[in-house]
């Protein structure tokens, strides 16, 4: 026997409004922009610039407030309700014109030109092969990746050739082949190894004995070579420390990614533009943001006025029912987006405001040491607002200081106690490593352990294994990898 339940339930959803602000709050200024004209290209009720007469921007501010211009019809004041059923609901009032996450654009642009591989197709057509070595250099070439490496085994090349091209050969007709290939520029493409790779280039330059010597250490001693064993090579090779500085020089003179160097192969840069800038004035700071973040932005006039048409109109077809419905639609989207702007930029300007006073200290100094331990709910608690709506604005944020661009989540940081029991940035911390580090003697790089007991002599007690951590984050090698001859 079926039975019937009344269940309450309460559950809070954002809406569309809140959606399409926090899309726009996470948005950095170029893409911003897009995102503006975006939506003016998809919305004619929405216009840019400066409105021929102030009272329509009036009458559009008026209508949140549920006062309105005398000379302005705003949409609310038509009963589009009289034109619908009971239960139905316009599309708009389902929709929103923003787009989730997996809608984003994709595509990468590259500029145009020629890639890599027909870079190397292009050279090769001036080498002489017959048809059988042209199919396999060919296969080689387009098995060469971007960093200019051959990375699969001359096996799988020789299986692959035999099933995909029904070429049969052998593993040394494929390695002469491959010389051929290695003989192409830039120095040191379709090596299958570093070591390889360090090599074809060396034995292109000319052989002077310092030369000769790194080709030697590379062939024989690469192991020692790369855990820099400095006094090992010495023996083995039987050179000076001199000699043997000399041909690491050589060395180091190297590309470990020839198909790097390649102009075709690089990678666009996008240009960062600043959201914030903060400037010192007479000794204080002063924040603002970044004009392109505050467009002006107004209800079409000529949307405005079709809908006084409409409302004066004595008898109503069903085109202009459907016509109202959708200047309606059109006109609260342009409204729900101008709204959404505003808060943008109040929400990124009490944001940003709110970590420069947090952070005064060194906006005014620009010594890292100064930063203050700071994380998200420091600055969520400081303009009561979420811890996500302050992620958003630093997390892809820019501000222009004295000095330098600087990543607004890089402010941010934990903190940790000195000997005197105050709380300190662990970036203040890494900045100290950092340059006890480069002040070292590289014949004799500190460890892990002795770097822990500097740190702890000059008032910051920590572990070594924390030592080791922001090392690692600072993008420092080992000690044995940083030692110099």
């Amino acid at each position: 026997m079926l039975k019937q339940h009344l269940q309450f339930k309460l559950s809070q959803k954002l809406s569309p409004q809140q959606i399409q602000l926090m899309k726009l709050i996470q948005l950095p200024t170029q893409a911003f922009e897009q995102r503006l004209k975006q939506e003016l290209e998809e919305n004619p009720a929405l216009e840019s610039g400066k409105e021929e007469s102030g009272e329509l921007s009036d009458g559009f501010e008026d209508s949140y407030d549920d006062t309105q211009d005398s000379e302005t019809i705003a949409a609310e004041d038509i009963n589009i309700d009289d034109y619908l059923s009971d239960d139905e609901v316009p599309d708009y009032r389902t929709q929103t014109s923003n787009y989730s996450a997996d809608d984003d654009e994709k595509s990468i642009p590259y500029a145009a030109g020629t890639s890599f591989t027909q870079y190397l197709l292009n050279q090769l057509s001036t080498v002489y092969l017959n048809d059988q070595e042209w199919a396999i250099a060919e296969f080689l070439v387009g098995s060469v990746d971007e960093s200019g490496y051959i990375r699969r085994p001359l096996t799988d090349i020789i299986d692959d050739l035999a099933f995909t091209q029904n070429i049969y050969t052998d593993e040394a007709t494929v390695e002469n082949v491959l010389k051929t290939v290695q003989s192409l520029d830039p120095p040191g493409v379709a090596a299958r190894s570093l070591d390889e790779c360090l090599v074809l280039q060396l034995k292109r330059k000319e052989q002077t004995p310092d030369v000769q010597l790194a080709i030697s250490i590379i062939e024989k001693s690469f192991e020692q070579f790369s855990k820099k064993h400095y006094k090992k090579l010495i023996t083995k090779h039987s050179v000076t420390e001199e000699e043997l500085k000399e041909a690491i020089s050589e060395i180091e003179r190297l590309n470990p990614k020839p198909g790097g160097s390649y102009a075709g192969n690089t990678r666009i840069v996008e240009h960062v533009v600043p959201d914030f800038s903060i400037r010192i004035v007479d000794g204080e700071l002063e924040l603002s943001l970044n004009g392109r973040n505050a467009p002006e932005l107004h209800v079409s006039k000529e949307y405005t006025h079709m809908l006084e048409g409409y409302k004066n109109a004595k008898e109503k077809s069903k085109s202009q029912k459907d016509t109202v419905l959708f200047i309606k639609q059109k006109l609260d989207a342009a409204k729900w987006f101008i709204d959404a702007i505003k808060q943008r930029q109040q929400t990124l300007f009490v944001t940003m405001s709110a970590i420069m006073n947090y952070q005064q200290e060194y906006f005014i100094t620009g010594d890292e040491r100064k930063l203050r331990p700071m994380i998200l709910k420091d600055i969520a608690d400081e303009i009561e607002m979420d811890v996500s709506t302050v992620s958003r604005v630093a997390n892809s944020k820019y501000v222009d200081t004295p000095y330098g661009t600087k990543l607004i989540k890089e402010f941010f940081s934990e903190s940790m106690k000195n000997e005197q029991g105050e709380d300190v940035s662990t970036k203040e911390i890494k900045k100290i490593l950092e340059t006890v580090i480069k002040e070292e003697d590289k014949k004799k790089p500190l460890t892990d352990d002795k770097l822990a007991k500097i740190l702890k002599e000059k008032g910051y007690p920590i572990a070594r294994r924390t030592v080791a951590k922001y090392r690692e984050q600072l993008g420092l090698p080992v000690a044995r990898l940083r030692k110099e001859i």
